[in-house]
């Protein structure tokens, strides 16, 4: 896939286009982009997804609560390229961007720069200034400039529609469950080793202290989770605690602790990836060091029951 920042330049044979944050890249997308891919092929054109960087809400709506991300850049552009897309347009989002009309947009991005031959949308997509572009008023620009418009229906699953607010809402909570159905893969966060406390060592549960580069990347409820831990290439079992660790500090802040199984080699500094499976439980205050040690115990017994199923 090759991943273009801006459309200066560009030169994509055939095209055929969608357009959207693409934010966690779930089933509903993946939809999309077999159905673009399919367009695309049966032209003998390339398929073409034009997202953005910030996420539009940050730009629009500056003094609501960040919306916070469910995959950074990185992460998407690697999803993208798993699903095989040839080409990623970033346009960078900005204020002035946003005050265009959606009919310059067609005509100044999607035809004069890519020359598009063909469009594909979701069953809801808007956008442009007051997001007056819809599939109504696309219609009668495709007819103008001679490109192919398709719109998606709603994708569902388990009779519910698939949507990032849906999978925001669900990460809110804990229900990694329902989060990675949604995604059709599982919740991912990438971090740095860095030095802790070490007290996870002082009662058998070492753990390595990750920090989260990306301070948009939108994290699971606070809680306990059996994960799976990418290490370069290697991968392991594990167990991860969001939290602020109640029962052996009070300092009230969030960390993000992961003990994997069976290892024991040195990884400070390294950047490793983690993928939630489930949730094993929330997070609580114990009365002492014995009684969170033999609650770890029964998590990490559990934790691999369901690795083993």
């Amino acid at each position: 896939m090759k991943v273009h920042h801006g459309v200066e330049g560009i030169n994509i044979k055939n095209p055929v286009v969608t357009i959207g944050s693409f934010d966690g890249v779930h089933l509903g997308h993946a939809r999309v982009i077999q159905h673009l891919k399919e367009k695309a092929d049966r032209i003998g054109g390339e398929s073409v997804i034009i997202s953005f960087e910030p996420h539009p809400r940050e730009v629009l709506y500056p003094l609501e609560k960040k919306p916070g991300i469910l995959t950074t850049l990185e992460e998407k552009i690697a999803i993208l390229e798993q699903y095989g897309v040839d080409h990623l347009i970033i346009l960078k989002f900005t204020l002035e961007f946003s005050q265009q009309p959606y009919q310059d947009f067609v005509k100044n991005i999607l035809v004069d720069k890519i020359h598009i031959k063909g469009l594909v949308v979701g069953y809801d997509h808007r956008f442009g200034k007051n997001r007056a572009g819809n599939f109504e008023s696309l219609q009668e620009l495709s007819l103008k400039y001679g490109f192919f418009l398709e719109r998606e229906v709603v994708f569902e699953e388990n009779d519910v529609n698939v949507s990032s607010t849906k999978i925001r809402n669900a990460l809110a909570v804990g229900d990694i469950n329902t989060v990675n159905r949604f995604l059709g893969y599982p919740y991912s966060i990438t971090g740095k080793v860095v030095d802790g406390r070490k007290l996870g060592r002082e009662i058998g549960f070492p753990t390595a202290n990750v920090q989260i580069p990306e301070e948009r990347k939108l994290l699971p409820a606070i809680g306990v989770y059996a994960v799976e831990v990418f290490i370069g290439e290697q991968v392991f079992h594990g167990m991860l605690n969001i939290g602020i660790r109640p029962t052996v500090s009070k300092e009230g802040i969030v960390s993000h602790e992961v003990h994997i199984f069976d290892f024991n080699q040195n990884i400070y500094n390294r950047t490793i990836t983690i993928k939630l499976i489930t949730r094993l439980r929330g997070e609580r205050k114990f009365e002492d060091i014995k009684e969170l040690r033999e609650q770890l115990e029964k998590d990490k017994t559990e934790a691999i029951r369901l690795f083993q199923k």
